[in-house]
């Protein structure tokens, strides 16, 4: 018996060594480097004086960076949102209606994610500029007389946003929803109640774990992505992302670029923990 335990443990220790020491040396130990490096003094020509203070994070209360995690929350939050609304209804009629073919659609789906991030990018440039195809396409029409500003604005970040984070839904959300009872769908419909009575009360609820984790899923990376402001938004829009690379690259005050990444680095905690309070809940339909 303490042969047998001994060396279960010990296959244990060989599997999950490996990827003990990877988090250790590439996440747990850059964190707390981060950390570390929020709380040192800004060196006259760029790096870190190894001297204790709080300056990064009295500097965060400067109306810049309040402005930068605001406008981060709100693009995140309606990113997010959009990117529920548009993949919930496409995964609901992949994972039920169709669900011979729907393994292949959700495949296609995902290729976009192993391609270029910036070739997909740079087509939405192609698309929104002032002689791109929607502009060509209006004034050839004779709906508009001169080009649309579409590009460095809120919006063309926004649908930047959802174009990269749209495949990163319909995974949770089609885990989800092909999980539904049967049983509990079929016995609402004999109780009497329609249609879009029993997705309200009976297929949302099921599926509300599914949502929150895309929520989660597309919420952290939106909050901190920057490449997608510097090619839609051309340098003229700030998130808190561009404030943090621009802080290690141009001006070069790393604390101040440590204290921000910190910052985010708890509000993304906050959020899974809310994550994992919700996803405790016994009787989601009660919410």
């Amino acid at each position: 018996m303490t042969t047998s335990r001994s060396r279960f443990n010990f296959t244990a220790l060989v599997y999950i060594l490996p990827l003990t020491l990877a988090l250790l040396l590439l996440v747990v130990l850059p964190l707390l480097y981060v950390g570390a490096m929020s709380f040192m003094g800004r060196g006259a020509y760029g790096g870190t004086i190894r001297r204790f203070t709080v300056d990064a994070y009295e500097s965060l209360a400067d109306f810049t960076y309040l402005k930068a995690v605001g406008r981060s929350i709100c693009m995140a939050l309606k990113s997010s949102v959009l990117c529920i609304l548009l993949g919930y209804p496409f995964t609901f009629i992949v994972a039920r209606k169709w669900k011979k073919s729907g393994k292949l659609l959700m495949f296609l789906l995902m290729i976009p994610v192993y391609t270029s991030s910036l070739a997909r990018l740079y087509s939405l440039v192609i698309m929104f500029n002032s002689s791109g195809l929607i502009n060509t396409a209006l004034m050839k029409l004779h709906i508009i007389s001169s080009p649309l500003q579409m590009l460095y604005t809120n919006g063309s970040i926004t649908i930047g946003l959802v174009q990269y984070l749209l495949p990163f839904a319909v995974m949770p959300l089609y885990s989800s929803i092909e999980k539904l009872d049967e049983a509990t769908i079929e016995a609402s419909y004999d109780l009497g109640a329609g249609k879009i009575k029993t997705f309200i009360k009976v297929i949302l609820p099921m599926t509300f774990p599914g949502i929150i984790a895309a929520f989660i899923i597309l919420f952290v990376p939106a909050i901190g992505t920057y490449f997608i402001t510097d090619v839609i938004g051309g340098g003229t829009v700030y998130m808190i992302g561009n404030i943090i690379c621009n802080q290690f690259l141009s001006a070069r005050n790393w604390p101040l670029g440590a204290a921000l990444s910190v910052c985010v680095v708890i509000f993304i905690l906050l959020m899974l923990y809310l994550y994992s309070r919700i996803g405790n809940l016994d009787d989601l339909g009660a919410m």
